[in-house]
């Protein structure tokens, strides 16, 4: 109980040096490649879900925003192997840093934005002013929106962030309640724990729908600028 509440959030070290980009690597030994003629069950069940997955985010964009597909697809597979590998007891989760967030964030809403910019000039532009604006409010409307543009990438990093650091924490304090009411009354402790492993189920699902929801909000993005 004496653990700093935020420790796991610290960034580990190895001889000093951080080894965080090794961590972000590691997600990658989670999907194996086979060479052979059939697949077993788990590289069948991998290969399925990523076609499911990538039929669905792919299905609303055109010829141009389909060749973002092997980013779409490789960004929700990293996101959500990451969330779920910081689940594991004494790990550190990647994604709870707001740095790598923003990361991954800036470059991929840049990317849709130049692409807007590149092939839909005009388009984008009128986003920046809602048709049947009165003259007055023209120059208003025009900042709004174009804070609001630049705001995207924050809000993708915030709430990924936010996401992940919440649940994390109150399994922390939950896990700590419950080590605390085991020497106090055996039946709170119960309750507790019960509590405990219905939240980590539901820390599973929100790690998985964050990564879903990261890459939908991309996607989005490209389809509004292809």
């Amino acid at each position: 109980m004496n653990e700093n509440l935020f420790a796991s959030f610290i960034t580990p070290t190895l001889i000093g040096l951080p080894i965080v980009i090794i961590i972000i690597m590691f997600p990658s030994i989670m999907f194996p490649t086979s060479n052979r003629l059939i697949n077993n069950r788990l590289i069948s069940i991998q290969q399925w879900l990523v076609q499911m997955t990538s039929k669905q985010m792919l299905s609303i964009h055109n010829y141009k925003g389909r060749t973002w597909a092997l980013m779409l697809v490789s960004l929700i597979l990293f996101i959500g192997s990451t969330n779920l590998l910081g689940l594991l007891p004494h790990t550190f989760t990647s994604t709870t840093q707001l740095s790598m967030n923003l990361g991954m964030a800036i470059p991929l809403w840049a990317g849709t934005v130049l692409v807007g910019f590149r092939h839909k000039t005009k388009a984008s532009l009128a986003h920046l002013l809602p048709q049947g604006t009165p003259i007055l409010l023209i120059p208003m409307l025009v900042i709004i929106e174009t804070i609001s543009l630049l705001i995207q990438p924050m809000a993708l990093a915030v709430r990924l962030t936010a996401n992940i650091t919440a649940g994390h924490l109150l399994i922390h304090l939950i896990g700590g309640a419950t080590l605390a009411l085991m020497d106090i009354n055996t039946t709170t402790a119960m309750v507790t724990f019960i509590i405990l492993i219905l939240l980590t189920i539901l820390e599973f699902a929100v790690a998985l729908i964050q990564a879903y929801v990261f890459t939908l909000l991309v996607s989005l993005y490209l389809h509004d600028n292809t």
